[in-house]
Order: structure tokens, then C-alpha cells, then sequence
């Protein structure tokens, strides 16, 4: 049995072992192809793997012909916007959704379930049509305007706070405070853990948006929506649009090094995945 339960971890480690290399190779794949030229990157032969040469013309040029700090400014504008609107409100709504009791609470609620449900490109067309009512396209707002209110974020804080015993409330009313004050300093605290999952699901959302600021925007780009204009028609030079997506990946992998503890005990609270 001894014997069994070892050839079993170490079938266990082999299949993850091969998972995790499968997962890396388009990565490796992207930093092999920025050093690369044009000839070797769309070349078909297989054994060509590693560049004969390591060129860094592929990043000056790319650095050059785009404006990767505003590019970087206008992606961390658009992830902070985000999440603090959509912590702020979720944590509001979701306290409202499971601990109050008010009238037309079900039928509200289920609106945001019909949110959830239905894909976000049928919102796509009434969110413009009021960002353009207010006369603030192609600015930093734009981008942030979808992520205002999250039914996804609504739905999760309504669950933390449901997961948390009576007792609570009814001793912060007994010590006199009132509902704001017992949300404040009491129920807030406990969903915190809630509160970074809600933070990472959302920034990694808004940084791989894409579709919206192509839309809503000309000039005023996050990373994704300039990488995507790098892609021509008929022909694409992809050791340069692997440079940009190289140079594109820094911010979160910076943003996963310095917060890799939250994003992890986030990530296993909300019991989701990216």
C-alpha cells in the first residue's frame, strides 16, 4: 500500500509537472519570438526554436513608435477606477442584499442575477450611448465607466456577508451603534479577505479588456487595445508584436510579485479561478 501511494504522488507530480510545462510554452514561445526576425518567426521549420541570433531591435523599435508610460498610465488609471468602484459599491450593495431588509429586495436582487447571466457585449450599446450623452469619450472615465457597479462583485460580498452569524449585529445594536457604524467597524472588517478577491478578479479583468476601449476610445489606450492595433490586415511582424506583449506583461507580473500573498488566500477564499 506504501508502495502504491508513492507511485501515485509521483504520477501525480509527473502529470502536473507536464500540465505546467504545457501552460509556459506559449510564454516561451512569446520571449523566443521578440528576439527573433521576421524570417525565423514565420518560419516552418520546426527545429527552429531558439533565434540563431538575440536581436533587440525588435523592443528599441517597438519602444520608439509607441508610448508605453502613457500606455502604462492609462492601464493603471483604468485598474485603480475599477476596483475602487467596484469594491466601493459591491461592499455597499452586498451588505444591503443579505443584512437589510427593505421593500422590492428579491425582485432588485434578481436583476443583478439577470446581470450575471446574459453576456456583457448587450450592455455594450446602452453604456456608450450614455458615455456620449455625457460627453466624456475618449477619456480615462470611459474606460473606467463599465466596471462603476459589478453584479459578479455584488453577488460575492452578498455571500460573505450572509456567511457571518447574527450574533454580531445584535451586539454592536446593543452597544448603541447604529446601521452605518455596525457596517463600518464591524461586518466590513470581517469580509476583507472578500473584498481582494473581488480586487484581483477585477483588475485582471480590466487588464485584459479590449473590446470596450476600441470602442469607447481613439487615443487615450490601455495595453491591450494598443497591442490589438499593432495587427495589420494581411500581414502581422510578430517579433515586434511579441516585444510589445512582452513589454505589456510587466505590470502584472510586478503587481503579482508584490501582492502574490493576497492574490493567493484571495483567489482560495472566493474558492473561483482566473
Amino acid at each position: 500500500m506504501e508502495r502504491r501511494a508513492k507511485l501515485t504522488q509521483i504520477g501525480i507530480h509527473i502529470i502536473l509537472i507536464l500540465v505546467s510545462f504545457t501552460m509556459l510554452v506559449p510564454f516561451a514561445w512569446m520571449i523566443l519570438t521578440a528576439f527573433k526576425t521576421i524570417g525565423e518567426a514565420t518560419s516552418v521549420d520546426p527545429f527552429v526554436i531558439f533565434p540563431s541570433q538575440w536581436i533587440t531591435e525588435n523592443f528599441t523599435t517597438v519602444i520608439n513608435n509607441m508610448n508605453f508610460l502613457s500606455l502604462y498610465w492609462n492601464t493603471l488609471l483604468l485598474i485603480l477606477g475599477r476596483v475602487v468602484a467596484a469594491v466601493l459599491t459591491a461592499t455597499l450593495a452586498g451588505y444591503a442584499f443579505a443584512r437589510l431588509n427593505f421593500k422590492g429586495k428579491n425582485f432588485m436582487f434578481s436583476l443583478v442575477l439577470f446581470q450575471m447571466m446574459v453576456p456583457g457585449q448587450i450592455f455594450i450599446i446602452p453604456q456608450y450611448l450614455m458615455v456620449s450623452s455625457l460627453g466624456v469619450l475618449n477619456t480615462i472615465f470611459a474606460l473606467i465607466f463599465p466596471g462603476l457597479v459589478t453584479a459578479f462583485g455584488t453577488f460575492l460580498l452578498r455571500q460573505a456577508y450572509m456567511g457571518l452569524p447574527n450574533d454580531l449585529e445584535e451586539a454592536a445594536r446593543l452597544d448603541g451603534c447604529n446601521i452605518g457604524q455596525t457596517f463600518l467597524y464591524i461586518m466590513a472588517p470581517l469580509t476583507r479577505s472578500s473584498m481582494v478577491a473581488l480586487g484581483i478578479f477585477t483588475a485582471v479583468f480590466a487588464y485584459k479588456d479590449l473590446m470596450w476601449p476600441l470602442i469607447c476610445n481613439r487615443d487615450v489606450m490601455p495595453l491591450s487595445a494598443a497591442l490589438a492595433k499593432m495587427q495589420g490586415q494581411y500581414s502581422n511582424n510578430y517579433p515586434q508584436l511579441m516585444a510589445a506583449s512582452l513589454l505589456a506583461c510587466i505590470p502584472m507580473i510586478v503587481l503579482y510579485l508584490v501582492f502574490q500573498k493576497q492574490f493567493i488566500e484571495g483567489i482560495a477564499t472566493s474558492g473561483g479561478k482566473l
